[in-house]
């Protein structure tokens, strides 16, 4: 609904544009260029946090009835979901949470090449909370989890991590969604480990459960190359692992 909105208003800025007549100054033709994309936009991710602040923000409602977004606007040009006329609908956080995330995580995977530093890594877990709290804010979050990034709050911000140099530094829902896994973020150091320890002793004191610690990093399929499934009939698939370089192993 959100991106129908925005491709919406953008047509209607281009109509009015050359409806009005354009003179030769090359910023209004570069103006209309946006406009033009903007208007056939596929994806938000791809729609740039300060041109939707600029022209978009202010016409995506928080929320709006499935016959009111069907008079305005007909479709939503999706195929495989269809609009209850009578249900309310959530537009402005879910039309958001693409557009800013593409932007933090563009943001993050930048942060992670320079130089390690203290700001460096506080950034990186303020990026964490806010994916966090975006994603919670079109309904997608869960109580446990949002359970467990408050504990990481909790600490990183307490007078002993203050005193002692902060190690914890940020965290986020993820895996499947909907609950299930938090990452948190850290210093690489025996601290870190006490304070996810004490995290996952104050849940099961709060709730009753103990979370599960996964620790460590990967270095993903870069390293360990991936499956290819091929199917050859109903009855015969042969499966193949492939190296880093794509060769057959």
């Amino acid at each position: 609904m959100g991106l129908k909105m925005i491709k919406s208003k953008a047509s209607d800025e281009l109509s009015e544009m050359q409806t009005n007549g354009l003179n030769n100054d090359e910023v209004e033709q570069d103006d209309l260029e946006l406009l033009k994309q903007e208007a056939s936009l596929d994806y938000l991710c791809n729609l740039p946090p300060h041109r939707f602040e600029a022209l978009y923000a202010k016409q995506i409602p928080s929320s709006i009835v499935g016959q009111s977004f069907l008079d305005g606007y007909k479709n939503h040009n999706d195929p495989v979901t269809t609009i209850d006329d009578k249900r309310t609908y959530g537009v402005k956080f879910p039309t958001m949470h693409p557009i800013y995330e593409n932007f933090r995580v563009k943001t993050f995977k930048s942060l992670l090449t320079s130089a390690a530093s203290t700001d460096q890594l506080t950034t990186l877990g303020e990026l964490l909370y806010q994916c966090h709290y975006s994603y919670s804010a079109c309904g997608l979050g869960s109580d446990a989890t949002d359970r467990l990034v408050h504990l990481v709050q909790e600490l990183q911000h307490s007078a002993a991590s203050k005193a002692e140099g902060t190690t914890l530094c940020g965290a986020k829902i993820t895996g499947g969604g909907s609950g299930g896994t938090v990452c948190v973020i850290g210093r690489n150091c025996f601290k870190s480990s006490e304070q996810i320890i004490q995290i996952q002793q104050r849940y099961k004191k709060q709730t009753g459960y103990l979370p599960f610690i996964f620790e460590g990093s990967s270095p993903g399929s870069g390293k360990f190359g991936y499956l290819k499934i091929r199917h050859r009939s109903r009855t015969d698939h042969k499966v193949c692992y492939t190296s880093d370089e794509g060769s057959p192993v």
